[in-house]
């Protein structure tokens, strides 16, 4: 398989995993959209969860110390929050979002634009923060192989079903973010090598595990939290590490 192969075959489940979904929402009743919401908010805390645990990392410890991970996550969930919010970064996805539905749907009502871009925001947060995301599209760069996002792209295809069940063609318009995200991290892969060590990786991905609690409780219906403001933090995450590691 040639480099970036990965990320196409996931950007071709999240399509054909959409239209099955779109064509199943129609013929679901509302409560069973919304039981289907509240079913992927579960598991997206399982995943969250998962991720997360990647603060406990061996290797995370051996280059901070015991006591530095927890508030390694914590200082890039901060600083990366202020920054994010600083530059408007979830009204700029919200607003590409209403762009996308302009172009691709058309004019419609505010209910139809406002479950555009939600599903639209939620799906491209959920298909680009986790850790397979990272991972697999830097291996797919450093030449080890698209296993990883092969794998993802099975997960991503069935969660597209789901999302656009409730949300509709916003999800389809998350391939934006997916082949522009995974796309650059495959891109640094093959241009910079080994881009991030063990340590830094755990970081990123401890951190994207808090982030998609955050989706989470969007899919639940328990806050409106603005992730996209929160996605600085995983650049943050590796730089501090590197800040605190160079201290001790």
């Amino acid at each position: 398989m040639f480099t970036g192969t990965g990320t196409l075959v996931n950007v071709v489940t999240v399509l054909l995993g959409c239209s099955l979904g779109v064509l199943l929402g129609n013929r679901l009743p509302v409560r069973t959209r919304d039981l289907v919401t509240d079913g992927l908010g579960l598991v997206t805390l399982l995943i969250a969860a998962t991720s997360a645990m990647a603060v406990l990392s061996p290797a995370l410890a051996a280059e901070v110390g015991d006591a530095a991970p927890m508030l390694i996550v914590l200082g890039a969930v901060l600083v990366g929050g202020i920054t994010g919010s600083l530059l408007g970064l979830e009204t700029g996805v919200e607003r590409l979002g209403g762009w996308l539905q302009a172009r691709l749907v058309g004019s419609s009502g505010s209910a139809d634009r406002a479950r555009f871009v939600e599903g639209f925001v939620i799906a491209s947060l959920v298909f680009c923060t986790g850790p397979l995301t990272i991972l697999g599209a830097l291996n797919d760069g450093l030449g080890n192989g698209a296993d990883q996002l092969l794998l993802k792209s099975a997960l991503d295809g069935f969660a597209a079903i789901a999302f656009a069940a409730a949300f509709g063609w916003g999800v389809a318009a998350s391939v934006v973010t997916v082949l522009t995200v995974q796309g650059t991290l495959t891109v640094l892969g093959v241009v910079l090598g080994d881009v991030l060590p063990e340590a830094h990786l755990a970081a990123v991905t401890a951190t994207g595990g808090v982030l998609l609690v955050g989706v989470a409780m969007r899919l639940l219906r328990l806050r409106e939290i603005a992730v996209a403001d929160l996605l600085p933090a995983l650049v943050v995450a590796p730089a501090l590490v590197s800040l605190v590691a160079a201290l001790r």
